[in-house]
């Protein structure tokens, strides 16, 4: 047992020095992620040391063991390529037995920032509750607890769902992540708001009922210890070791199934075998014929079936709702608030080549002329277009109806379709000055060497939105601040709507010499990942 431990041990620190000797840009980002995670893992320390003697110490304690548990219990489903010793299956073809091999990773686990992170907010959480020497006593077990159910909990989940993670479909579990993370962003800030006005005294009714659940039960131990209650704190710790124990039996008897049955998630289903390829469907009719209609084809069958760009398109639909919606919620939103929506959709149309990567080759053999280039932009276009004007003007209608401002409406609507249209502009040119390649496996969205790629052609295009948008901007401005002007605003909803759709036919007409003319640096540029 100990050999297998100690080997898988220092595999484990092997795979964290072999990638760390790939590139000094790696090195660079590890040093950099180390530093910062530390740095807030002490800041939160001292945080929570400083808030012995509060009233409500321990219920901020509790919930913060419980949403460091979430954290462990989720994290590998949206990230698992974080971590190359998740995957169990690697390991099948050794002589290794499931119960050697589970302590063997639960110790492997223990290794890396996540861990130390993790020990540092429990070590805070225990220290602030504790008092006398049997607070201190227990706190020490409840740490050592807590942090190995933590670590099980991960463990358990992703062998449970390893099958699914290392497929191709299992991936698109990332997609979740930049929704969960731009709504948890929403509700922290909310709920900060909350008790930044209510006090922490909010957090009691919560914090009674997650006490009873591991680990932070074992913190409530802490707590209860210290103010005498011996009874219940052993019964607090015995709930946690109990489930560290089911955790590891269930971890156990996943990885039996896994090193003994074989791997059928990616065999055919019979019935399935022999059948021709499927009929056009019915969004395959309602587009235009052509190669304009062959190229939205194209883009919207990306969106849906490629875990990149649909992750991409996915945080973006989420955060252009979430933020005028929570805005307004909060009582502080404004309608014009709704452009963001618009404005997070135009992104999309940034590095338009890049999402085709190494396969940008068949697209580029069938473009022999400025025409050639041109419609293959437009086509990637209103493809955008038929996900983005809807979107957008349905943000809008939402947030209007939410502030009740319906006057507005017309020149907010009018507002985002010129920013849509200036962003569609500027992302067709930027696709084919700025091309830069994103690697298909992984979490990066952009190779090594092109960050600066890709911020000129993200923050560069967005300027040049901005500042396209110009006229419109001064003409609402012009409209709401000049005597009776009020009146009128309802023009800048055609007005919007007409310079949007010039400024796209210009920004395809621009960028499509460009295009015509540079394919083989493109080709390279986006091949690169």
């Amino acid at each position: 047992m100990t050999d297998v431990t100690s080997t898988v041990v220092r595999l484990k620190l092997s795979l964290l020095r072999n990638g760390l000797r790939q590139s000094g840009g790696r090195r660079a980002a590890f040093v950099a992620s180390a530093v910062v995670a530390l740095l807030f893992g002490v800041l939160q320390l001292l945080g929570l040391v400083l808030l012995r003697g509060h009233p409500h110490a321990d219920a901020v304690a509790v919930l913060v063991t419980a949403v460091l548990a979430l954290g462990w219990a989720f994290m590998p489903l949206f990230f698992p390529s974080g971590d190359e010793t998740l995957d169990p299956t690697r390991l099948v073809m050794f002589p290794l037995r499931p119960r050697p091999l589970v302590r063997a990773l639960l110790a492997a686990s223990l290794v890396g920032i996540g861990p130390l992170f993790t020990l540092l907010l429990l070590v805070g959480c225990a220290v602030s509750v504790a008092h006398g020497a049997a607070g201190y006593g227990v706190a020490v077990v409840a740490v050592a607890l807590a942090l190995l159910v933590c670590v099980a909990l991960a463990r358990a989940v992703a062998a449970a769902n390893v099958r699914l993670l290392t497929s191709r479909k299992g991936r698109d579990l990332a997609v979740l992540s930049g929704l969960v993370i731009a709504v948890g962003a929403q509700l922290v800030n909310f709920g900060a708001r909350s008790l930044g006005s209510a006090g922490l005294g909010e957090l009691a009714p919560v914090a009674d009922v997650v006490r009873l659940l591991p680990p932070a039960s074992a913190i409530g131990a802490v707590h209860s210890a210290s103010e005498g209650s011996y009874g219940t704190a052993v019964a607090q710790l015995a709930l946690c070791a109990a489930a560290l124990a089911l955790l590891v039996g269930a971890w156990a008897r996943t990885l039996t199934r896994l090193m003994t049955a074989p791997d059928g998630s990616t065999l055919q289903a019979p019935d399935s075998a022999g059948r021709g390829p499927a009929s056009s469907d019915g969004l395959g009719r309602l587009l235009p014929s052509g190669r304009t209609g062959t190229v939205m084809m194209r883009s919207l069958r990306y969106v849906w079936r490629d875990p990149k760009t649909k992750a991409a398109w996915v945080t973006s639909l989420a955060i252009g709702l979430i933020v005028p919606v929570f805005n307004a919620l909060q009582g502080t939103g404004s309608i014009y608030f709704a452009c963001f929506a618009a404005g997070m959709l135009g992104i999309q149309m940034y590095n338009q080549f890049g999402q085709d990567t190494s396969a940008f080759w068949m697209v580029a053999m069938t473009i022999s002329s400025t025409r050639d280039a041109y419609v293959e932009l437009r086509g990637r276009a209103l493809a955008l277009l038929v996900i983005t004007l809807p979107y957008a003007a349905l943000v809008t209608v939402l947030t209007t109806a939410m502030l009740g401002d319906w006057p507005r409406l017309p020149e907010v609507l009018g507002l985002s379709f010129a920013l849509l249209g200036a962003m569609l502009a500027t992302g067709a040119w930027t696709s084919a000055r700025f091309p830069y390649s994103i690697p298909q496996e992984g979490h990066r969205n952009v190779a090594a060497g092109q960050t600066g790629l890709a911020w000129i052609a993200i923050f560069g295009g967005m300027v040049s939105a901005a500042l396209l948008c110009a006229p419109v901007i001064a003409l609402t401005i012009a409209l709401n601040v000049s005597a009776g002007g009020g009146e009128w605003t309802w023009l800048l909803l055609p007005v919007g709507a007409a310079y949007g759709a010039t400024i796209t036919w210009a920004g395809l007409r621009a960028a499509a010499p460009r295009t015509a003319a540079y394919l083989p640096e493109i080709l390279m540029a986006v091949s690169k990942g």
